[in-house]
């Protein structure tokens, strides 16, 4: 498969590729006699799951740091579950985070006449008379 293949079915950019090759998140692509990368199914795992990684928050560094504790072999599964455990906690705190405003936006909306507005022009009418008492 050529890039713009892998980067279809992968949902990742074709510069995010070369990128992800170059700093070592996946392993080097073969070359044809050209130096056209030639993708195989391997590679579009390795891309599909550094993608899966990444979006669950993964920095750069934390993917590098998983990857060199694959490479040392089954001795780090339980540091690697552990940076896995971490992320889930992470991502579990932002759910949270983003339920709360979720919520808080229903609220607001469903209140709109009642809570909102009354505030809003309160807010407004304290930011002129604010304005009137600078130009004083």
């Amino acid at each position: 498969m050529n890039i713009k293949k892998v980067s279809e079915l992968s949902g990742v950019s074709a510069d995010t590729i070369r990128y992800y090759e170059k700093i070592g998140l996946i392993p080097p692509v073969k070359r044809n006699k050209n130096g056209v990368r030639e993708f195989d199914d391997d590679d579009l795992k390795w891309i599909t799951f550094t993608r899966q990684m990444r979006n669950a928050g993964l920095s750069i560094d934390g993917l590098s740091h998983y990857l060199a504790l694959f490479e040392e072999g089954r001795g780090t599964v339980p540091e690697r579950k552990q940076l896995l455990a971490e992320q889930i906690a992470v991502l579990r705190e932002k759910i949270s985070d983003m339920t709360e405003a979720v919520e808080r936006l229903e609220y607001k909306l469903e209140h709109y006449d009642e809570h909102v507005l009354p505030t809003e022009e309160r807010l407004r009418q304290r930011k002129a008379n604010w304005s009137l008492s600078l130009n004083d």
